[in-house]
């Protein structure tokens, strides 16, 4: 039974403020607008599950990128969200369970020559990365002899990989799936260069709002509501994490 003490501090403000990335492309954590400019997604059915369970109304606050959703549950302006973990973002927020477990790996345009993961990690290979995301760390830390730039949005990434205008894109596997047809020509390079999960993250110290998160995710994997979420955005094939 969750205490209501517990629930004001997870929703301090009597609403569930709930963080979400809004992408070109669905993907297992980025989230898409339909065509009448709503927000559909994995992430967008669980936080409505989140706010069901505590009967609480749904503030939704929409993001270009898990960058900056970190930011705001990290300065307090949101409860709750679900990003990919590393190290730097555990200095910034407490993280409870994942839902999901990412691979990231490069897109390479049309005419590139480039065939492996091995082979970005040359000289004068541009690598073009989101902003203040794990992939786009992860990539200039795996590949220390390219050069690895961050864009602010997977919009404007999509732009540069259609112009040519960068040599590796950096983002999960299941993110490309709905960028390639946009990219005639465009590959996606076998293998992965990062792995991490999808988890529920709330500010820094509140201790009370990550036990809560944290039972309401595993809540939402026993209860197939995960799997539901999964399968409604087309990822069938997309495994619940453990």
């Amino acid at each position: 039974m969750i205490k209501p003490d517990d629930i004001k501090q997870l929703a301090p403000t009597g609403k569930l403020r709930g963080g979400i990335v809004v992408s070109p492309a669905a993907s297992a954590f980025f989230a898409i607008k339909d065509g009448s400019g709503t927000p559909r997604g994995v992430t967008i059915d669980l936080l409505h599950t989140f706010a069901d369970a505590l009967k609480l109304p749904l503030d939704m606050q929409i993001y270009d990128n898990s960058g900056q959703v970190t930011d705001a549950v990290a300065s307090g302006a949101c409860d709750v969200a679900f990003m990919p973990r590393d190290t730097t973002r555990e200095g910034k927020v407490d993280f409870g369970p994942a839902y999901y477990f990412i691979s990231s790996t490069y897109l390479v345009p049309a005419g590139s020559t480039i065939k492996t993961i091995d082979e970005v990690n040359r000289p004068g290979v541009r690598i073009i990365g989101i902003s203040n995301t794990t992939t786009v760390r992860s990539a200039r830390r795996t590949a220390p002899l390219a050069t690895a730039e961050e864009v602010a949005s997977v919009d404007l990434m999509t732009e540069m990989a259609a112009s040519g205008n960068g040599d590796a894109f950096a983002l999960s596997h299941d993110s490309f799936a709905g960028l390639l047809p946009k990219l005639p020509g465009a590959r996606v390079l076998a293998g992965h260069f990062q792995q991490t999960g999808i988890s529920v993250a709330v500010p820094k110290g509140r201790g009370a709002a990550l036990a809560v998160a944290s039972a309401l995710m595993e809540d939402a994997k026993k209860s197939g509501a995960v799997r539901r979420a999964l399968d409604a955005a087309g990822f069938k094939d997309a495994n619940v994490a453990p």
